[in-house]
């Protein structure tokens, strides 16, 4: 029966390659493929208003139905960065660790002088960060040939993601500060403008308050017609019983004279065809005025919305949670040796039917 199950293998080659191909796979994962340990971890981001009000709910614990999800997001993509990547290899000499030559060619990196790129791809396959959509969970799992190694690298992810979420906030919160200040300024600088042109114009017309002056002139003016309306009554009652010329007449005529004159005078101050009057000089001030107020009332919103922006800096934080904090292996769990090798002799077989069969199809076709 082994003579001709020999000669069976002989016979087939594509079998016979499947069956070596598959013993070597074996000898390589159950003996020579050395130990990986794995250290997990699970966390989340949480958005902590230190002023804010201290209702929670389930979600808002796990990091927010949405605005967490973009976190962690954000989070995994700098956990997979290159510039952590060196982080980790200047602290914790990674290369070092990855191609240390006790372990097999296929297993570690080939040369600690790799390329950036061609070590962050293998370091991309011994660290696997999953987004957990349905729990809002970030899981972490770094692989190391030894469990401390391992469990060091999970730790200090977790570390330099706290650092980065917390930069990134502060980072947002202070560029948002500074814009505000920036506009402060300048909202400043034009309330300077508007007050010194106020004070230009009161300098230059001797006033320091035009709408005042006018009112002051409107009330003597206001004076001046009663007065002369009280003459005018004197001078109806005395033509009752004297002649036009009579002095006392020709003094309240005088008088009624000299009122008009007056009036006029003062209405001249108030207002002329050529503009240059008391009304120009109180609708150009109160111009100014007006202006000058709503430079101070947008330099107040400014003012205001500046120390929200302050506040809102110093009170929003983004903290990494920790679910579960990063495990220290007690055992290897990569590589599955059995199933490793039980999956490569099946896809062998199967890929030795398939060409055999191929093989015997083109054999009838030319028969």
């Amino acid at each position: 029966m082994i003579k001709r199950f020999k000669q069976n293998l002989f016979n087939r080659p594509l079998l016979s390659a499947a069956l070596v191909a598959s013993l070597l796979a074996g000898v390589y994962w159950l003996a020579i493929a050395p130990d990986r340990y794995v250290s997990e971890t699970h966390i989340i981001v949480q958005r902590i208003d230190l002023a804010g009000s201290p209702k929670a709910d389930v979600l808002s614990m796990l990091g927010g139905a949405g605005g967490g999800h973009v976190d962690l997001m954000l989070l995994r993509d700098h956990l997979q960065s290159v510039e952590l990547l060196r982080k980790l290899d200047a602290s914790l000499s990674l290369r070092a660790h990855y191609s240390d030559p006790k372990y097999d060619f296929l297993s570690r990196m080939s040369s600690r002088d790799l390329p950036m790129e061609d070590f962050h791809r293998y370091f991309l396959s011994r660290v696997n960060i999953e987004f957990d959509d349905y729990a809002g969970v970030l899981v972490i799992k770094v692989q190391g040939f030894d469990p401390k190694t391992a469990h060091a690298i999970a730790t200090q992810l977790l570390q330099e993601g706290e650092r980065f979420m917390n930069g990134m906030a502060h980072s947002q919160a202070q560029d948002q500060v500074d814009f505000l200040e920036k506009q402060v300024a300048q909202m400043k600088e034009r309330v300077l403008q508007a007050r010194q042109a106020v004070l230009a114009y009161q300098n230059k017309k001797g006033l320091v308050s035009p709408q005042t002056s006018a009112e002051t002139i409107a009330a003597i003016v206001a004076k001046l017609e009663a007065q002369r309306t009280d003459l005018q009554t004197q001078r109806s009652a005395l033509q009752a019983y004297l002649v036009a010329g009579h002095p006392s007449i020709v003094q309240i005529n005088q008088q009624l004279e000299a009122v008009a004159q007056q009036i006029a005078l003062e209405q001249a101050k108030l207002a002329a065809p050529n503009g240059k009057t008391l009304n120009s000089a109180v609708e150009e001030f109160q111009r100014l005025e007006m202006q000058a107020g709503f430079a101070q009332d947008v330099y107040k919103t400014a003012l205001e919305a500046l120390e929200r922006g302050r506040l809102d800096a110093a009170r929003t934080l983004r903290k990494v949670a920790v679910i579960q904090a990063p495990t220290l292996p007690e055992y290897a769990l990569e590589p599955r040796r059995f199933y490793n090798t039980l999956v490569f002799m099946l896809f062998a077989f199967l890929l030795a039917g398939v060409l055999h069969l191929l093989a015997a199809i083109v054999r009838d076709h030319k028969d």
